[in-house]
């Protein structure tokens, strides 16, 4: 939360490029995908700061956006051939899918949820890139429909947490010239180390201390899965029970838009919810083994995601039913799709059961515990989207 809530209403990202591996990324300090301990029973329970987000008042924009329920999800057969990706086809499907979600043409649907002035950041998942991540083919199609409908390409920036991931998942000046691109957390010019001469972390401005999240006695000291507590704040900035919001979504962006991409985590899904619950904030290690699914929905809760988050794309042109939320070749198949919604809560529940139905297909042993789930009915209750399939409106293309 803002702490003073009550008075208020790098030339370095192509030198990083050398860190592709998970060896590598744990020599630098990082843990990639879920630790297994991630998929033990959660405790609720514990004390967080989700009434003060609650308190802050709604806006029109405000979660669950525009069409609560609704979810469109387009497939075409022609998007992924010989496991390539066709651009043509997938803007096709993005424009397709975009107006049946809000019924309106591409120009409208703009207006819709912008303004020219808007400074939008496009948050992706670079994560088991080049196979398993947000495809530069469908963020190059949302970059299409907003410069076209006039916003500047000086005012969009690609973004997630890790710079070093952008560049390797192919989100590139290069690229995308004119569009910013960047990362909350980022590495010395050297590219192997998270801190200065001094031991600081070079990213420590880089968020917020005034928003954060609150996980009582939940510290980024002893966590399972990190081999001390200085491998462990490498990668997460800060190790006490507050993971801050960077001042990117903060201070920067006024909208949001989310391309997560189609894969598991264990028994639940690491899709749009996940992208931005483990994206937007710090020190979050820490969170998956008490409290994991529920981060989905608390992060979000917060006014600098849930008044901005205007629009959830997941990109599900490839899926991956197991292994995840890495990539692991042995289970990627073709899916061909791509679903819409300005309610990612109900898009998330569409696409685990989904999930779900594909892992039983596959002969995968399905816990279908609640636990996997109930993060999603925690969100209707707090009215921030639909997880009942009663009241889910899905529209197939």
């Amino acid at each position: 939360m803002k702490k003073n809530y009550q008075a208020m209403q790098e030339n370095k990202i192509d030198r990083r490029y050398f860190i592709k591996t998970m060896g590598a990324a744990a020599a630098s300090g990082i843990v990639l995908g879920t630790p297994l301990f991630g998929q033990e029973k959660q405790t609720p329970e514990i004390k967080t700061n989700i009434d003060d987000f609650m308190k802050v008042p709604k806006t029109k924009d405000t979660l669950p956006g525009r069409f609560p329920g609704k979810v469109v999800k387009v497939t075409d057969p022609e998007s992924m051939v010989d496991n390539v990706r066709n651009a043509e086809v997938i803007n096709a499907m993005f424009e397709n899918g975009l107006s049946k979600l809000t019924s309106k043409n591409l120009r409208e649907s703009f207006d819709l949820f912008f303004n020219r002035d808007d400074i939008v950041g496009i948050k992706v998942n670079p994560v088991g890139s080049p196979f398993i991540n947000t495809s530069p083919e469908l963020t190059e199609s949302v970059i299409k429909w907003l410069t076209e409908a006039g916003l500047p390409k000086k005012n969009i920036i690609i973004w997630d947490r890790f710079d070093y991931m952008l560049a390797d998942a192919g989100f590139t000046k290069e690229r995308f010239p004119g569009i910013g691109i960047e990362g909350l957390q980022t590495m010395d010019e050297e590219g192997n180390s998270w801190r200065d001469a001094n031991g600081d972390h070079i990213s420590r401005d880089q968020f917020d201390m005034d928003w954060y999240y609150y996980a009582q006695g939940v510290f980024g000291k002893n966590v399972r899965g990190y081999k001390d507590d200085e491998f462990y704040l490498n990668q997460h900035v800060f190790n006490h029970e507050y993971s801050y919001y960077g001042k990117l979504l903060t201070k920067k962006l006024t909208k949001i838009i989310n391309l997560a991409a189609y894969k598991n985590t264990g028994n639940g899904i690491s899709m749009a919810t996940k992208n931005m619950g483990y994206g937007a904030v710090c020190n979050t290690g820490r969170l998956h083994s008490p409290l994991f699914f529920m981060v989905n929905v608390e992060v979000l809760a917060a006014p600098p995601v849930r008044d901005k988050m205007v629009l959830n794309i997941t990109d599900g042109i490839r899926g991956q039913y197991d292994g995840g939320p890495g990539a692991n070749a042995q289970f990627i198949y073709p899916n061909h799709s791509l679903y819409f919604a300005t309610d990612p809560f109900a898009l998330d529940m569409i696409c685990h059961n989904e999930m779900t139905a594909k892992r039983e297909q596959m002969g995968i042993e399905v816990n279908k515990h609640p636990r996997f789930s109930e993060y999603l009915h925690y969100a209707e209750k707090l009215g921030l989207g639909i997880a009942d399939v009663n009241k889910i409106e899905l529209v197939r293309v």
